[in-house]
């Protein structure tokens, strides 16, 4: 299956417009996830997009830019990789860590020269303050964006343009010769959203909130491990009842979504009363162990 000419164009044009989302309008269209259900529907594919939507989306999870920093481009990532996987019948998982995480790392250097090529329009925008020419403040603001989203649209574009049978011949190898090497970046891409879990929970307050993260673990495992038997136990029952049309399903995203919710509202409500309470007692800040004075914004 190769890519089709207006695929190039509805995938390039996402990818110009993700970082201005990003950037300003925060819909987020911009997150890796939709980035997978946008290429999905537009390859006709949308499994394979969300699983690669998603495991991008679980990589950056805990990743973040502060002031001028860059990160990588998950969204230009899960991009390619939905195409390329399914244009060439790759496996999710060996996309992921054979495409997606390279380009999204890649990306990171047209990030930086993105953000170079904003100061010319930083600077016009300085003399026309100076001025007082506002029509000219306002026209230097929105070209400001080009640089922005030509650092996503143009790579994009190239690599589905010219890049098709260089990535066919890729597959071709590791699913031939190099086969290890793709088992081996399949693991790999499995893995990663582990990694992505890891580096959130570095910068949570987890010391802080240790017992919601033991009681939401232990919560989701328990429901999951009994969804999980019950499913099965439905489909042994109606492979041997042909009378038997219930479906059981597995346990729904949106439950284990409530859950944390739960949790998150109890510890907000919570903060809220001792922040209440410590209102009438000003002088007496609360100090943790580790030194840190808690509430210290009262």
């Amino acid at each position: 299956m190769s890519i089709q000419w207006w695929q190039i164009l509805l995938l390039s044009l996402y990818a110009g417009y993700q970082i201005l989302d990003e950037l300003q309008i925060y819909s987020s269209l911009s997150a890796p996830v939709f980035a997978g259900l946008f290429a999905g529907l537009v390859m006709g594919d949308v499994k394979t997009g969300l699983f690669i939507g998603g495991s991008m989306q679980l990589t950056v999870l805990g990743v973040g830019t502060f002031g001028g920093a860059s990160r990588i481009d998950a969204n230009s990532g899960t991009v390619l990789a939905t195409a390329f996987a399914v244009a060439t019948g790759m496996d999710p998982q060996q996309a992921i860590a054979a495409i997606a995480v390279p380009v999204a790392a890649l990306m990171i250097q047209l990030d930086i020269l993105a953000r170079f090529a904003n100061t010319y329009f930083a600077h016009k925008i300085d003399k026309n303050v100076e001025n007082f020419e506002y029509k000219a403040i306002e026209r230097n603001f929105l070209l400001g964006a080009l640089p922005w989203s030509l650092s996503r649209l143009i790579p994009v574009f190239l690599a589905l343009a010219i890049g098709g049978p260089f990535v066919q011949k890729i597959v071709d190898v590791l699913n031939g010769p190099l086969a290890w090497l793709g088992n081996g970046l399949t693991v790999a891409g499995a893995t990663l959203p582990a990694v992505g879990f890891a580096i959130l929970l570095r910068y949570l307050p987890v010391k802080k909130h240790l017992p919601y993260l033991i009681l939401g673990f232990t919560l989701t495992a328990l429901l999951t491990t009994v969804f999980g038997n019950i499913q099965v136990l439905g489909s042994g029952v109606a492979s041997v009842a042909k009378d038997f049309h219930h479906v059981f399903n597995g346990m729904p995203m949106l439950g284990v979504t409530l859950l944390g919710f739960a949790l998150a509202f109890i510890s907000y409500k919570r903060s809220i009363e001792n922040k209440q309470a410590a209102a009438f007692k000003p002088s007496q800040a609360q100090v943790s162990e580790e030194g840190e004075i808690e509430d210290d914004e009262l």
